[in-house]
């Protein structure tokens, strides 16, 4: 009786996400409708924000760019997706049934991407894999990802430069990659590259590891990418490849950048301590980055002055 029970509150729990996870997509497609508007009147990315499974506004801004690019090859590559419940890809899997890969470091985190019912809905594919510099382009041939892409995601807390910098085997049509919002708009910086780097490891307070934004499209300018802006919350930045611009106008990091409010610092138990932005860069002061335009490694407290 009680198995029975339990069975059924399940079964209705199950129903309930169902339920929850249609609406989600149905309030995307209401937002679709109202960024449609305003294919014709470029406006800066922010603008064209909603959220159905990202984590900020990336959905709506994904969603306007590919309505502004011709892409013929509609595959993504996403890493560093945890459980995949909340992507920046989720929403081009399920509302424009774009095939995937998506690679994730924590095994049981797959386990419940396989056993989502997104798994046998959609082309997707999910590895399991610790991405660094050596291994990225053999996961992505491995696995029949190459050339002429629609978009890759890059978040992996740390390394994100380094592996983009990389990748050579797709040429993308569409790149988002993490910034590290402490570092600024000013300067190409970019933390030192660490192969089993993890952000807890790296600093307690999970406040170091990343590139500047400044860094990030050097390396597109290199990479033929031009960077067309960044989210509100001041941690994503998209970047598009040159040859495939058309209407949509590059901007500069400085008008891309945005000081970020969220506040994720943590305490050496873990706990957070919601640490404003000030105050967080004097927690990383004497963290070694790599000046890109020098080659010379600094300190933090060499390109934000901060107050011990």
């Amino acid at each position: 009786m009680i198995i029975r029970k339990i069975q059924r509150r399940l079964a209705q729990l199950t129903e309930i996400v169902r339920r929850v996870h249609d609406l989600q997509l149905a309030v995307g497609r209401i937002e679709l409708r109202q960024i449609a508007e305003h294919r014709d009147r470029p406006r800066p990315l922010q603008e064209y924000e909603f959220r159905v499974f990202s984590q900020w506004g990336e959905d709506g801004i994904i969603q306007f760019l590919i309505r502004n690019i011709p892409i013929q090859n509609t595959v993504f590559v996403e890493f560093g997706v945890q459980d995949y419940k909340e992507s920046n890809t989720r929403f081009l899997l399920q509302h424009n049934n774009w095939t995937g890969l998506v690679i994730e470091a924590n095994r049981e985190d797959i386990e419940v991407i396989r056993k989502d019912p997104i798994y046998f809905r959609h082309s997707l594919v999910a590895v399991h894999a610790f991405v660094d510099t050596e291994n990225i382009n053999t996961i992505l041939s491995r696995n029949g990802v190459t050339g002429d892409i629609g978009l890759l995601s890059i978040d992996i807390d740390g390394n994100d430069y380094w592996v983009w910098q990389a990748i050579t085997c797709v040429q993308p049509r569409i790149v988002i990659c993490e910034y590290d919002n402490l570092l600024g708009c000013t300067r190409a910086v970019v933390s030192p590259y660490d192969k089993a780097f993890e952000k807890t490891r790296a600093h307690y307070s999970f406040l170091y590891g990343g590139a500047s934004l400044p860094a990030l499209c050097l390396l597109a300018e290199k990479k033929a990418y031009s960077l067309v802006g960044s989210n509100s919350a001041g941690n994503n930045a998209f970047f598009v490849r040159n040859d495939l611009l058309g209407n949509l106008r590059p901007v500069a990091p400085s008008d891309a950048y945005v000081r970020a409010r969220y506040r994720s610092s943590r305490d050496r138990s873990g706990n957070l301590t919601f640490l404003d932005h000030d105050r967080g860069l004097e927690l990383i002061a004497d963290m070694p980055l790599i000046d890109l335009e020098t080659g010379s490694t600094i300190r933090v407290r060499d390109i934000a002055p901060v107050h011990s």
